[in-house]
């Protein structure tokens, strides 16, 4: 590479670094993505999925932008299963179990056949400001590059070690080497730092598995792909398990407690609550009697198994009395130990919304440099983060999504106005209007968006406009009344009532057993694909929900639209309590909504704001 001035530099290959290199590259900008090992490009360093709960969600809002995640989780599919069937619409989440070596692979290919978009592997060690605004990243064997926005999107691998009982390695996961210099650069840079833990569990050999005790869990046909460009899911390649811990798990556990670094002071970072380990599982939860453990395929091209739900750091001998007592598991063969893992991450409340610093242009951070834990989360901040180092190269105004329209956006508000002192993971909890945030709309929430910043494909937007076509075509016909003795038979046998006049189509819809394939079959709703008849049922059954949905956005919209001045000197207003007063300061919101979700910021606190911007507009 004789070339070593950029208009991008990424900090990392992972699944933040990917969307960003490729959302700048194919966006206009020259692009260098820079990994410690090329080996961890897009690497599933923990469990083998892509997606579940919220997380489906975000994986469709990539897609739906121009994203890459989907198409790659599609391209290396073992089985796709649909999360919360029973829970509605609002909750629905896909979840695909993939070959992890076929989707690093897929992915680096991908990658190396981008337009300006370059791959080198290299640890970053130094971040400096350049005399023309830009900045040079400098790498451990002391290559020095020019850009003019770098994003960083180090993973878990800042000062990073690993752990299993008292063996402590001075390494990244899965034993791959750590960026051990860049944190020092990263302080000198003003930046405030953290240390967060999370873990993986062991993985095992499958023909040691008694299979005989566990459920088998089968892929579902009747699921949409991850990506609007895949035509349909293939056929499930393999199967994954449901078994149990014992009491005897717990037994064991609890006698070896004093061994387990999470107990007895070796490890120093905080972990995360929603994805705690086996044996934090048995303390926290002591009343239970076992948990739910999911054996999942890591690759059709090995027998290595992943031990869901029993992530651990104990010693490799207690490790091995642990997942030995798990039903199924008495024989089994450890091939890789569980670990923790410990590392650095940023404040992220230092960002904006387009997760760029607020003290430093043209540096943005992306994935779990920010606090954050899982893949999807992590690609659905690198894509943000991707598009808006390219409009700050170019001089655009930055690209930010809100709470409103997408579980990206939820995200990138929570980590960037609440001050996090765990690893976040997105949950549908999170987001407060999820009937309107659902996975199978993403694209009609998203894919103008995309078109507009220009990640979106010719071929991507005129399915998008067939199918946005096909709905109007079909809402249109929902007033059409049908006659009793059309419906009747279905009605009844679909155990609905028959009243004896005519219903239109919508109020057909409503009825909790009738689907728009029934109306369909009735000789109505004729020429539309599946997803635009999934959608005119949706929006049709639940229709006042949504509705009510709307009006609280748009009541909450007029608080999102109410800016604060960028120099507002918070610790002057009278009336503010000391610690709004200091939240407010740090975090420096852009309006008035925003500061309301501050955590120690009160309604009394954004009363008091509110007077205060009604008398600076008076004056």
């Amino acid at each position: 590479m004789t070339n070593k001035n950029f208009d991008v530099i990424v900090i990392g290959a992972g699944h933040a670094g990917c969307e960003a290199a490729l959302a700048a590259a194919r966006l206009g900008c020259s692009t260098l993505m820079l990994a410690t090992n090329l080996d961890t490009v897009a690497f599933l360093a923990c469990n083998p999925s892509v997606g579940g709960t919220a997380k489906g969600q975000i994986v469709k809002e990539i897609d739906a932008l121009g994203g890459e995640m989907a198409v790659n989780a599609d391209k290396s599919l073992l089985q796709m299963r649909m999360l919360n069937r029973g829970k509605g619409p609002a909750v629905f989440s896909p979840r695909a179990q993939v070959d992890k070596n076929a989707y690093h692979t897929n992915m680096k290919q991908t990658v190396e056949h981008t337009p300006n978009l370059h791959l080198r592997q290299g640890e970053a060690t130094d971040i400096e400001a350049a005399e023309d605004g830009g900045y040079y990243v400098t790498t451990a064997v002391q290559l020095r590059y020019h850009c003019r926005a770098v994003v960083l999107c180090c993973g878990v691998y800042l000062n990073s070690r690993t752990l299993v009982g008292q063996c402590v390695r001075d390494s990244g996961p899965n034993g791959f080497a750590n960026a051990k210099q860049l944190s020092d650069s990263l302080v000198r840079l003003g930046f405030e730092l953290h240390r967060f833990k999370t873990g993986t569990p062991a993985r095992v050999r499958l023909d040691s598995i008694d299979l005989a005790k566990t459920v088998e869990q089968k892929g579902e046909e009747d699921v949409a792909p991850f990506s609007y460009m895949t035509p349909s899911v293939p056929s499930a390649k393999r199967s994954c398990y449901l078994t149990y811990s014992t009491e005897q798990t717990k037994r064991i556990i609890l006698q070896n407690k004093h061994l387990a670094p999470i107990y007895n002071g070796s490890i120093n970072g905080v972990g995360p609550r929603y994805c705690p380990s086996i044996e934090d599982k048995v303390v926290r939860f002591a009343d239970k009697e076992r948990h739910q453990i999911f054996l999942e395929p890591e690759s059709e091209d090995t027998c290595e198994f992943y031990v869901q739900g029993a992530s651990s750091s104990m010693p490799a001998d207690v490790q091995e009395q642990i997942y030995h007592s798990i039903e199924g598991l008495e024989n089994a063969e450890i091939m890789r130990d569980a670990y923790a893992i410990e590392y650095d991450c940023i404040d992220a409340t230092q960002l904006d919304a387009s997760l760029m610093a607020k003290h430093l242009a043209g540096v943005f951070f992306a994935g779990q440099i920010n606090g954050t834990s899982g893949y999807e989360e992590a690609a659905g901040q690198g894509i943000v983060a991707g598009i808006n180092a390219e409009r700050y190269v170019h001089g655009k105004p930055p690209f930010t999504l809100r709470r409103d329209n997408s579980y990206i956006g939820v995200l990138i508000d929570d980590i960037t106005t609440k001050q996090n002192t765990e690893p976040y993971r997105m949950m549908t909890s999170r987001a407060e209007y999820r009937l309107v945030l659902r996975q199978d709309n993403a694209d009609l929430r998203l894919t103008e968006l995309g078109r507009q910043i220009g990640l979106v494909s010719d071929e991507r937007y005129n399915k998008f406009l067939h199918k946005k076509q096909q709905i109007e075509q079909g809402m249109q016909q929902l007033n059409t009344v049908v006659s009793p003795k059309v419906y009747g038979s279905l009605f009844e046998q679909k155990g609905e009532a028959v009243t004896g006049a005519g219903l239109t189509l919508d109020e057909m819809l409503r009825r909790p057993n009738i689907s728009a394939k029934d109306v369909q079959q009735l000789g109505y709703l004729q020429g539309l694909d599946g997803d635009a008849l999934q959608q005119i049922e949706l929006e049709s059954k639940y229709s006042g929900y949504i509705r009510k949905e709307q009006e609280a956005i748009a009541q909450a919209a007029k608080l999102e639209n109410k800016l604060l001045p960028p120099d507002i000197d918070y610790m002057s207003i009278d009336g503010l309590r000391i610690e709004a007063r200091q939240k407010l300061d740090k975090i420096r919101p852009k309006n008035l909504g925003q500061a309301g979700r501050i955590l120690g910021v009160s309604p009394a606190d954004i009363q008091i704001l509110i007077v205060y911007l009604a008398q600076v507009i008076h004056k």
